[in-house]
């Protein structure tokens, strides 16, 4: 979903509290994956892999310079002979620890054996953070949760994953790196037009 697009679904969604608590939880984050250099593993249920999430993350973290944002996908099910990106199984969420953030996304109930995993890995220090439809345990181990009720009545969890992930490159400079492209510029313009006015309150 491109910047025109995400402004125009704010303006829609203007006046409920789904722009701001995606703003909210896009600025959580950030803070915990930009600092940590990255290390963002994001994963779905068996049932569902947020492969769309993934592919927003990585282009607002080329479109923002920050590089932190593009995720590690991590999947139920790998089959042989699939490209790299796409052949991370659930054998990484063992590995992480303090300076990973874990981004879980399960529209319904995760699992016995992804709560087990997430429970692990937070306990070993890993910030987890928790994209749902409202299930209570996974609430309970993710240290930030934005739950999207099944049938609520504005909208589902994949438009709120592409709410998060459009702000999740906003509000921020690019990291020094080196002269900025025009491409940058650019697309810093072209955020800066199409974004919504600033509330008065």
């Amino acid at each position: 979903m491109d910047a025109v697009r995400v402004a125009l679904l704010r303006e829609v969604l203007a006046g409920t509290q789904w722009p701001g608590a995606a703003r909210r939880f896009a600025g959580v984050l950030r803070r915990s994956v930009v600092p940590a250099g990255g290390n963002l593993l994001l994963v779905g249920t068996e049932s569902y892999e947020p492969w769309h999430l993934a592919a927003h993350l990585v282009d607002e973290a080329a479109w923002s310079g920050l590089p932190e944002l593009a995720p590690t996908l991590v999947r139920h099910h790998v089959l042989p002979g699939e490209p790299p990106h796409l052949s991370v199984g659930l054998s990484r969420l063992e590995a992480a620890r303090r300076g990973h953030t874990l981004l879980v996304v399960a529209p319904r109930e995760p699992g016995e054996g992804l709560l087990e995993r997430v429970h692990d890995a937070r306990r070993a220090g890993a910030t987890v953070l928790s994209l749902d439809g409202g299930d209570a345990d996974l609430g309970m181990l993710a240290h930030d949760v934005l739950s999207v009720p099944e049938g609520a009545a504005e909208l589902d969890l994949d438009t709120v994953q592409h709410l998060v992930s459009a702000a999740a490159g906003e509000n921020s400079l690019p990291a020094q790196r080196g002269p900025r492209r025009f491409r940058d510029r650019l697309a810093r313009l072209a955020d800066q037009l199409t974004a919504p006015p600033p509330s008065r309150w």
